[in-house]
């Protein structure tokens, strides 16, 4: 009765990819002002594509934060040229900020935390490959060790039966080099050693990929909302994590359930643990707070309900 099915397929983003980007600059510039005012609000979100990268959201702060600096320390990170930078942030709703002030939940909605003795990270099997893969493309690309990797990639896992039975990965790479090369390296220095079995194996499916980042694709904040939680194949909340203070419980109830679900896993109480919270905007306390483990039986009793409301939720 695992939360698990028997067949399904994940994916994963390097930090290249331009959802991925979009990502870090929402969560760096969340970092630069709760460093500096950590009673600040703040929900930030980014838009990216062809050379313009565009910053909006909500920010009440009395920290100054250069927006532009921040998201160009961010693309030279993942090996990207500077953009131009356009910034729309205006300050948090005084309704909203009146109504969360107290310690109240900043919005509503339904978070959830999952996890598993399946693997040591308590990820599902398929999850925990994925992000192998591409932490692995990352690894080789910022070593050098793969000197024509670049920034942008994916993978893709399939699994039947808590096997391995079909490995995508898709690498962004100089152009000068063959697509032959990039299957034979990549098959053999990163798929091989991390992938047990004989799976069938497709690297770069589409051909050649020379030209990656916001010069081939748009990206958007919160846009992998499933490679950032289970994959799809456990139930997964509506808001994006990143970008927001503590007080968005979209970001630390989401962060709060996984970490007691784990320890949950991690003490032998269950092999699965599957946590559900809900919140109304400007209420402290869950709505709904729920537990259940790998057979589906009740185990809200395993929870502290009070480590779950909105104003002692931290990350």
């Amino acid at each position: 009765m695992s939360f698990i099915p028997s067949i399904y397929t994940v994916e994963s983003v390097t930090k290249g990819h331009p959802d991925r980007v979009c990502d870090q600059i929402a969560d760096r510039i969340l970092k630069e002002i709760t460093d500096l005012d950590p009673a600040a609000r703040v929900a930030v979100e980014v838009f990216g594509c062809k050379g313009i990268v565009t910053i909006g959201g909500e920010v009440t702060t009395v920290a100054r934060v250069d927006y532009a600096c921040l998201a160009r320390e961010v693309l030279e990170s993942v090996g990207y040229d500077p953009v131009e930078t356009r910034v729309h942030i205006i300050s948090q709703s005084s309704e909203i900020s009146q109504a969360v002030g107290t310690g109240g939940a900043g919005d509503q909605g339904i978070m959830y935390g999952y996890a598993t003795d399946e693997t040591p990270s308590y990820l599902p099997l398929g999850v925990d490959l994925s992000r192998a893969l591409t932490n692995g493309l990352e690894a080789m690309r910022e070593s050098g060790e793969i000197l024509w990797l670049k920034s942008d990639g994916k993978s893709q896992v399939t699994i039947h039966d808590g096997v391995p039975t079909v490995i995508l990965v898709s690498a962004q790479h100089d152009a000068s080099i063959s697509l032959d090369e990039v299957r034979e390296t990549l098959t053999n220095r990163l798929v091989s050693p991390l992938i047990k079995g004989n799976p069938r194996v497709f690297i770069n499916p589409a051909g050649s990929w020379s030209t990656g980042g916001f010069n081939a694709d748009s990206g958007l904040t919160g846009r992998k909302l499933a490679v950032d939680s289970y994959g799809g194949i456990i139930p997964g909340g509506g808001g994006s994590t990143h970008g927001k203070d503590n007080s968005k419980v979209d970001r630390s109830a989401t962060a709060k359930a996984r970490e007691v679900a784990v320890e949950i896993v991690r003490s032998g109480l269950a092999h699965e643990c599957l946590i559900s919270v809900a919140y109304a905007i400007g209420i402290d306390e869950p709505v709904m707070l729920h537990a259940q483990n790998e057979n589906r039986k009740d185990i809200t009793n395993l929870l502290d309900a009070e480590m779950f409301r909105a104003s002692k939720l931290r990350i």
